[in-house]
């Protein structure tokens, strides 16, 4: 069977329609479904079938995607070994991030790869819903993604996931709030709070929900925003309190802004690295996520060290 013609069987599987696998891969539909209708004869078996207005891969169709990411894999493989007996990580890596990672992360990290003669890192920031996150790994070859404790959502999509950081998530409040001298606080203390919020579906929002159930009463959310840099500036102006993850936060702000650890729920973030198990084979993405390790476990203790442990009462 023709390389090329399993890897538009994958994309379909992956992307779900003609047009965008057509979008992706610079083909027009039509020829899209003639290479489909080429491999389908040679292999013998309808992989796939009408669905509305639209094709769904049949369970040979899936069997077959399956094996295409095998063969993808291996030929990546291959092609890293030769790489690494060049030495030789060159080539342009996407990366997309979510944008407080990406303030965080990146700049110490391009400069590192600067010195890596070829190799070239293409970077834009999106801040997609949690289920969003590995739908990306179809366009780029590493996404920079966050989940909270106990949930997978890129959980049976067959990426490899490199784990590069733990982060705190604190209750940011504004510097003359009633709890600003704290050593820490608990749900019961900020649930009656007025609260500035991220938009409905984003993990922040399960904290929340957290919060309230621990702390026996029901936050009020007066704003919804997905920009952090946003929702701090509303807590230094005082409109509420809010949610802040402690190593990307914006930064010090004397007399204006305080975190506060929370006791009592699972306020911590997994920041990691999703790819296509093919792409996390190629030398070049390897040496990018090994970076990125590297700078991840420089931030992480840079702020460990300088934050001194709580004291255990409040």
């Amino acid at each position: 069977m023709d390389v090329q013609r399993l890897e538009l069987l994958r994309e379909l599987a992956e992307r779900r329609s003609i047009t965008a696998v057509a979008r992706a891969t610079h083909r027009t539909p039509s020829a899209v479904s003639q290479q489909l209708k080429v491999l389908e004869r040679e292999a013998g078996l309808p992989l796939t079938e009408r669905s509305g207005r639209g094709l769904i891969l049949t369970d040979a169709g899936r069997a077959l995607a399956r094996s295409a990411t095998d063969v993808a894999v291996a030929l990546a493989r291959a092609n890293a070994v030769w790489d690494e007996f060049r030495n030789h990580a060159t080539g342009e890596v996407s990366l997309v991030t979510f944008p407080t990672a990406g303030e965080m992360l990146l700049p110490g990290a391009l400069r590192q790869i600067a010195s890596v003669p070829g190799l070239v890192v293409n970077c834009t920031d999106k801040d997609p819903e949690l289920s969003d996150f590995p739908a990306l790994t179809a366009d780029f070859d590493i996404v920079l993604a966050y989940s909270l404790r106990g949930q997978l959502p890129w959980g049976g999509r067959g990426l490899t996931v490199v784990p590069l950081m733990t982060e705190p998530l604190d209750v940011g409040l504004p510097a003359d709030h009633r709890l600003a001298a704290r050593a820490w606080i608990g749900p019961a203390d900020v649930v009656g709070e007025t609260w500035i919020g991220a938009p409905d579906g984003y993990p922040f929002e399960r904290i929340l929900h957290q919060i309230e159930q621990q702390g026996g009463g029901q936050a009020l959310v007066a704003q919804r925003f997905a920009d952090m840099r946003l929702i701090e500036a509303f807590v230094m102006a005082g409109l509420g309190i809010a949610l802040v993850p402690r190593y990307t936060w914006g930064g010090d702000q004397p007399g204006k802004l305080v975190l506060k650890p929370l006791r009592g729920v699972d306020a911590e973030r997994q920041i990691v690295a999703l790819m296509r198990p093919d792409r996390a084979e190629r030398l070049a993405v390897r040496t990018v996520v090994d970076v990125l390790r590297a700078e991840a476990e420089r931030v992480q203790a840079e702020h460990t060290s300088a934050t001194p442990p709580p004291s255990p009462t409040p």
